[in-house]
């Protein structure tokens, strides 16, 4: 039966409770919307969860660890290379492969590329008298004995092994070309004096600082006291039901995705802008940002866009480049892989192009060579040469609503994950005065006897314990904290 709306309130009412169409009312129609509904409508109370589990944390808490801190700045020092190694050009200024007896070269840089100064000077590399180096440019490695070290200039004099000059070695590079140079060990004449200096430690110091995050709910006294219940299922698997505070569930939550979002993508600004200065501390000459994860990769680590997913061959092409890279690094064998699910399946491909899965197929011990496994097509742990690889998709690259929107409207400097070392790393805290071992990531947090700052949350307003004027519950959330990147160069970014 069709059902015809009133054209009002009070059209036609009819003296009993019956369903007429002369006393219908379309609350949804414009003359008659917020009247109150003469049927109301059947109210499913169970929340859908249409976007599944919608929080991204939890990425920190499986790589890392927290510490507490006391300070406005956190400084650490990282172990320099044991062996002395070095980028150097042959010869000084426009000189070209010495013709003379022997010959010089000139230190540009160490093998990461750190320099010194515009001349290198005695003090800004190892390399001693009698020193025995291994040389290589583009076309032959030589080895000569270091005869002279010129502090003015940073010349180094060299004499060669089987040969009076460096064209007779075979040395080609000149001032525009690059020299490798490594120190493997001294000669020395008979009845000779020992060595003249000596060679201290190298070490580089690191800092970062945290920045304070915030955010409030607030609810007002009238809401407040007009209950109604929403059963939920919560994002950490808990269930059950919650009145208004139910917003407030998601605003802490929102909350803890941004404090970890926070530690992956904040870049250290300084030096801030003079509206940061202004509008945010009303002074000038500010520190602003933190160093987050992917900045400390970018500027201390390793970038590769190598598996791409362009074929099987080539994916793992590239990801031995990325080995090779390690193997220069620091070589940690264990190593977990955080990525999108484009890379994910990349992987799952390389690593499935390895096996035929058919009648005598090799299955490298995945399987167990069991025909009804052969299906499962993904793999989340495998070796490579000496590495162990723990492949985990990363939502956080995945979501619309996170990196995963960023990425996808800017396909060219897209994140597509993160290798991270696993264990821990040896570090020479300079507050505390000593080595120390932590994850190679760990979050520091403010916090004292008097006030822990690690995630703060209080409460004030009209409703329940009376804090103010102000009719109505404010919820206040407050951390302030820092990502401590230990050992970047061991970290690979894929984009």
């Amino acid at each position: 039966m069709a059902i015809t709306a009133g054209g009002s309130l009070n059209s036609v009412p009819a003296p009993l409770q019956q369903a007429l169409t002369s006393n219908y009312i379309d609350f949804t129609a414009t003359a008659t919307a917020g009247w109150t509904q003469q049927y109301l409508p059947d109210l499913m109370e169970k929340e859908s969860e249409v976007f599944g589990n919608r929080t991204i944390s939890g990425f920190l808490s499986q790589v890392g660890a927290e510490e507490s801190m006391s300070s406005d700045q956190v400084v650490w020092s990282e172990q320099g290379r044991l062996h002395l190694s070095y980028i150097a050009t042959m010869t000084h200024v426009s000189q070209k492969p010495d013709t003379t007896a022997g010959g010089t070269i000139q230190i540009v840089s160490d093998i990461d590329g750190n320099t010194g100064t515009t001349v290198y000077s005695i003090n800004d590399h190892g390399i001693r008298v009698n020193d025995i180096l291994l040389m290589a440019d583009s076309n032959t490695t030589v080895q000569g004995v270091v005869t002279s070290v010129t502090a003015a200039t940073g010349e180094i004099g060299v004499g060669f092994y089987g040969a009076n000059t460096a064209t007779a070695a075979g040395i080609t590079a000149t001032t525009a070309s690059a020299l490798r140079v490594l120190v493997v060990g001294s000669e020395y004449a008979k009845g000779t004096n020992g060595r003249t200096g000596q060679n201290e430690p190298s070490f580089t110091s690191f800092s970062n600082k945290p920045i304070i995050l915030k955010d409030k709910y607030a609810v007002s006294g009238s809401d407040a006291s007009q209950i109604g219940w929403v059963e939920v299922s919560g994002e950490d698997g808990q269930s059950g039901y919650l009145w208004y505070l139910k917003a407030e569930g998601d605003t802490r939550a929102r909350f803890t995705d941004y404090v970890e979002m926070a530690m992956i993508e904040a870049v250290d600004g300084t030096p801030g802008s003079t509206l940061l200065d202004s509008e945010l501390y009303g002074a000038a000459g500010n520190t602003f940002g933190t160093e987050g994860l992917f900045a400390a990769i970018e500027s201390r680590g390793n970038m590769s866009s190598g598996i791409t997913g362009v074929n099987a061959a080539t994916d793992l092409a590239e990801f031995d480049a990325i080995l090779a890279e390690f193997d220069s690094q620091g070589a940690i064998e264990e190593n977990m892989m955080f990525v999108n699910r484009g890379t994910a399946l990349a992987i799952d491909d390389m690593l499935a192009s390895m096996n035929s899965y058919g009648a005598g197929g090799t299955s490298y011990g995945v399987f167990d060579n069991s025909e009804d496994m052969a299906l499962n097509l993904g793999f989340s742990g495998f070796r490579r040469g000496s590495y162990d690889f723990y492949k985990s998709d990363w939502k956080y690259l995945n979501d619309a609503s996170t990196r995963g929107a960023i990425n996808a409207m800017d396909t060219v400097n897209a994140i597509r994950g993160v290798v991270v070392p696993a264990g821990v790393s040896s570090v020479y805290d300079q507050q505390l005065g000593k080595n120390l071992k932590r994850p190679f990531l760990h979050v520091r947090y403010r916090a004292s006897q008097a006030d822990d700052r690690k995630m703060k949350t209080w409460t004030t307003g009209s409703v329940g314990a009376t804090t103010s004027e102000l009719d109505a519950m404010e919820i206040h959330y407050l951390s302030e904290r820092c990502l401590i990147t230990q050992g970047a160069n061991n970290f690979m970014l894929l984009n």
